[in-house]
This record gives C-alpha cells, structure tokens and sequence, in this order.
C-alpha cells in the first residue's frame, strides 16, 4: 500500500519592496500622481464654463447643455468598477497610462465635432475612458509606498485632483473668452497629453503587483463582495458618498444664492469663488502629512467636523462670511477624502483595485445623486434647506467615522 505523499505547501508570498518616504523614488511616484489628478480632473470639468457656449451654439435648452458634463461623471461612476477590475489583469500603470492618453485624444476631438450628439457622444466615451485613472491610482499607491509615507503620497494626489478640477474650470473660461469653446477644449487636450507622456516616464513600473491572467468574474464578485462584508471598508464607502454629495450639492446651488439679491454677483465673479480650491490643495496634502504623524482616525473626524462647521457659517449673509464658509466647506472636504481614500487602500487586505473602486462608486454615486436631489430642497426652502440637507449628510459621515475610530484606531 503506498503511502499518500502530503502535497507541497504553497510558496509563501514575498515581502513587499515599499517605497520609503524621502527616496527618488518616492518623488517620483508622488509628482506622477499628481499629474494623473490633474489630467482626470481637467478633462472631467473643463465643460462646465463652457456650458452657456453650448446653449448658444447648438441651440438646446440650458438643462441639456449640462448633459456634456453629467454624462461624463454617471459613465465614469460605472467605468470605475470595470477598470478596478481590469487593473488586476492588465496592471496599475499601462492602464492609468492608455486611460489617460485616450482621454486627451478624446478631449481634442471635441474641438471639431460637427453637432451636439457627436460631443455628447465623445463625453461619454471620455467618462468611460476615465474609468481606468482613479481606483487604479489608489491601488498603485497602497501597494508600492510604505505604509508609514502612503498618507503623504495620497495627498498629493487629492492635491492633483483639486487642482486640476479648479484648473480645467479657469483655463477652458480663460480660453474660451478670447478664442472659442473649441480651441479651449483642444488646447487642454494637448496640455493633458504632453502631461500623461510626463507621467508615464516619471511613475516606475509595479514592484508589489500580483497580476490575475484571463478575466474570472466570480473572482471579481467575490472580492467586492469580501470588501463589503468588511468590518470597517462600508463605513469608508459610506464617508466618501455622504461627504462627496454634500460638498457637490453646496457649490450646485451656492451659484443660485449668489446670484440673487441681495448679492447679484456675475459670472465671472462667481467663477472665482473656484478659486478656493486652493484650499483643498494645501488641506489635502496637509492632511497626508497629519495622518503619518497622528493616525488617520483623528484627522478624518477633523476634516468632517471642519466641513459640517462650514456649512453653518454659509447661513449667515454677509457674502464674506458665505464665501468663507464655503472655504471651510472645501478644506474639509478635501482633508476627509484624502484621508478616507488613502485609508481604503490599507485597510483592504488584498485586491485593492476593487477595494479602491468600490470607494469612487459611493463618491460619484453621492455626487450625482444628492447633487440632484439638492435641487427639491432648493425649489422648497431656499438655502436653510440646502444647508440642512447636507449637514445631515455630514453628520451621518462623522457618526460612521467615529464607529471608525473605535474599532480601527489609526
């Protein structure tokens, strides 16, 4: 009788080669990314000045002109999660890379579409495109940078995106008041491109990656399914559609107080308030470096407690006091973000695309959705209900962030 061999037990995993802070490598890593927040962002918003133009030049009501922009953020919210899983087999940076380049092509295509439908068309195409940037780009980030410099590298990201998202709004205004609508969206469609080559020759390839071969969709199922089942992953979920949709649903109808009495600001005068964007740049990075020094807990509950704050200040009516409020808004938005997203990555054990695409699901999903629903409190109560719609929201994201902060302390 021959005696049963035990079957070899399985090769055990090899230890990560991180990226320690202060390296080349790391600045690298770091200024790349910030280029891919950038170029997302900018091709996602560079539309919304641009969206009057459209009215005028395709004759369609103003609602149907916001569709440039509304299809590209739905298209991007369901790109996500195919490109979260796509990233398994294909690998974080060539897909972060066609993404990116394909986008800007797709941009520079609009400056000659013949007729509405085409450029609808084409911003769709762009949102799906974009699909592959922003769960990939957190993925790469928590797989390659050590865990103790990953806050610091995520912030600068967040820093990216914020630019970029203030970027594209100013230049495409910029462009289009001296040129036309279709020079300013080519002309940031060449900027993006050159930046995406940038981008490619500055991010080194994956050391930590472990690539899926062909495409298994129980395995795709079955690990979104593992992170919603997570003990702490949904209430970070949940932090990024509450926060995301109250932040998207103040400047939503902020531009319809401001240019009522008693303020009656124009246009271009509103177009600055973007300009607090800034903030968000300085807070999110700021916040990276907070969460290396004190934990990602205390200054997530920070960020919302910031945010909420803000919104009360937009009750009162001196306009600086409404714009400052809106600033507050802004930081803390950006500081709650940039610590969430940065937090997803580490507490996903293993397949952190779906982890990382899961979270821009919930984000764009608030965005989208509370942004509209925003406009029933508007029509019904005026400001006081918009403010106290979002700091509802808000404050169900700090009730899930402080469950956070007692059963995942750091």
């Amino acid at each position: 009788m021959k005696t049963r061999q035990p079957k070899p037990a399985a090769p055990a995993p090899a230890a990560p080669i991180w990226v320690e802070r202060g390296t080349g490598t790391y600045r690298r890593i770091s200024i790349a990314l910030f280029l891919a927040g950038f170029v997302t962002f900018t091709l996602v918003y560079d539309v919304q000045p641009l969206l009057p133009e459209f009215a005028t030049d395709f004759q369609v009501s103003a609602a149907t002109s916001s569709l440039a922009l509304s299809v590209t953020t739905a298209c991007l919210a369901i790109a996500i999660l195919c490109a979260g899983a796509g990233s398994e087999m294909f690998g974080r940076r060539k897909l972060m890379f066609v993404s990116m380049g394909l986008a800007s092509f797709l941009n520079i295509a609009q400056a000659v579409v013949p007729d509405w439908h085409a450029l609808l068309f084409i911003r769709a195409l762009e949102g799906i495109v974009l699909g592959g940037v922003p769960a990939v780009a957190m993925a790469y980030l928590a797989e390659e940078i050590h865990p103790k410099g990953l806050g610091m590298t995520m912030g600068l990201y967040i820093s990216g995106t914020a630019f970029g998202g203030m970027a594209g709004r100013v230049l495409s205004g910029v462009i289009a008041e001296h040129t036309s609508w279709r020079w300013a969206l080519g002309t940031i469609g060449v900027i993006d491109l050159l930046m995406t080559f940038a981008f490619i020759m500055l991010l080194p390839p994956s050391r930590n990656f472990q690539r899926q071969v062909g495409f298994d969709a129980r395995f795709h199922l079955q690990a979104w399914g593992r992170h919603l089942r997570d003990a702490g992953l949904p209430f970070l979920f949940l932090i990024g559609c509450l926060s995301m949709g109250a932040f998207i649903t103040i400047y939503n109808y902020a531009a319809f107080r401001l240019v009522s009495a008693p303020y009656e600001l124009n246009q271009t005068q509103l177009g600055l308030i973007f300009t607090v964007y800034l903030f968000g740049i300085v807070a999110s990075s700021t916040a990276g470096a907070m969460v290396d020094r004190i934990g990602r807990a205390p200054v997530l509950l920070t960020g919302l407690a910031v945010m909420l704050a803000g919104i009360g200040v937009t009750l009162l009516q001196p306009l600086v006091l409404v714009i400052t409020g809106i600033s507050l808004v802004t930081i803390g938005f950006f500081i709650s973000h940039s610590v969430a997203s940065g937090w997803v990555g580490r507490m996903a054990k293993t397949t952190k695309g779906h982890a990382a695409s899961l979270y821009l699901l919930a984000y764009y999903t608030g965005s989208s959705v509370a942004g509209w629903v925003g406009g029933w409190f508007w029509a019904a109560e005026g400001w006081l209900a918009v403010a106290a719609f979002t700091a509802v929201m808000v404050a169900c994201g700090l009730a899930a962030a402080l469950h956070l902060a007692r059963t995942h302390p750091g």
